[in-house]
C-alpha cells in the first residue's frame, strides 16, 4: 500500500517553523537556528569556549563537557544495558552514519531532525512512501535510541556547538559551497518543471571537495548551503570524525542545485 509519504511534522523545538526551514526561501535568505533553550541551559560551556582561541581545544572541551554532563565517562562502573547505553555516546552515531546512513544510527540522527527541526525523513533504505518502509525506519530509530543515554539532548548540544564553531570559523558568512554526488538524481522529489530545485532527505551528506563528490555518484550537485543548516562537519571534533571525505551533515528540505559537468 502506498500514499504520498509521511505527513509533515508540525511540531519542533526550533525557533523557526518546519515549513520555513524546509523551503527554498530559507536557502535564499537563511537565519540562525537554535534548539529550544539548549544554548542558555549550557551557557557555562559557551562562556568557557569564548576564552579558548584553539579550535582543537574547544572541541576537546565540548567532548569532555558532554561526557561529564551525561555521565558517559562512568560507563565502566555499570553492568548490562546501563553500561552499553552510557558507553555509546553521540560519537557512535556519527561513526555509524559514516559507515551507513541507513543504519539504526542513521535513523536516530534523522529522528533528531524530525523531532527538533520538524522536517520528516523521506528516505531510509527506500523512499518512505509505504507503511512497511516507515515501520522499518521507526524500528531502526527505536533500536538505535536504546543504545545510549539521552541521545537527543546530546545531539542538541552538538548542533549548538557546531553553529557556534561555524560562526567563529566563517564570520560574516551565511552560506558554504558544498557538493553532493548521487547515482539516482532522477529519484529525488522535485516540483514540476523545476529541474534545479531538489528536495533532500531531512539529513544528507555533502562534501566541500567536488572531486570527492564524484566518488559517490554520476551526478554531482553544487549547492549553496546555509551555515545554519549544517548539523556537523569533519574537523569539528578532535577525533577527526568524518574527516577523510571533508563531510558535512546538512539539514534537508528544498535546495537549488547546479549540476557539475
Amino acid at each position: 500500500m502506498t500514499n504520498s509519504g509521511p505527513p509533515p511534522n508540525v511540531f519542533s523545538l526550533c525557533n523557526r517553523p518546519p515549513w520555513a526551514i524546509a523551503s527554498v526561501d530559507f536557502q535564499d535568505n537563511p537565519t540562525p537556528l537554535t534548539i529550544g533553550t539548549t544554548r542558555q541551559d549550557n551557557r557555562r560551556l559557551f562562556d568557557q569556549l569564548d576564552h579558548i582561541p584553539s579550535a582543537a581545544h574547544r572541541g576537546e572541551i565540548f567532548h569532555d563537557y558532554v561526557s561529564v554532563k551525561f555521565a558517559l565517562h562512568q560507563w565502566d562502573q555499570f553492568n548490562g544495558t546501563s553500561r552499553s547505553s552510557l558507553r555509546n555516546s553521540y560519537v557512535r552515531f556519527l561513526r555509524g552514519w559514516q559507515v551507513d546512513a541507513n543504519s539504526p544510527e542513521g535513523a536516530v540522527l534523522k529522528g533528531w531532525v524530525d523531532s527538533r527541526i520538524g522536517i520528516s525523513p523521506t528516505f531510509h533504505y527506500t523512499p518512505l512512501t509505504t507503511h512497511e518502509a516507515r515501520f522499518r525506519y521507526a524500528l531502526d530509530r527505536v533500536r538505535g535510541s536504546a543504545r545510549t543515554n539521552a541521545i537527543h539532548l546530546q545531539l542538541d548540544l552538538l548542533f549548538e556547538f557546531c553553529q557556534y564553531e561555524l560562526a567563529l570559523r566563517h564570520p560574516s558568512t551565511r552560506w558554504l559551497t558544498l557538493y553532493r554526488g548521487t547515482f539516482a538524481a532522477q529519484d529525488y522529489p522535485r516540483p514540476e518543471a523545476q529541474d534545479n530545485l531538489v528536495q533532500m532527505n531531512n539529513l544528507s551528506s555533502f562534501t566541500s571537495d567536488p572531486d570527492c563528490a564524484w566518488e559517490f555518484g554520476s551526478t554531482v550537485w553544487e549547492v549553496q548551503v546555509p551555515l545554519s543548516k549544517i548539523f556537523f562537519f569533519s574537523g569539528l571534533l578532535p577525533d577527526r570524525l568524518l574527516w577523510g571525505e571533508s563531510e558535512y551533515l546538512v539539514i534537508g528540505g528544498y535546495f537549488r542545485v547546479r549540476p557539475l559537468r
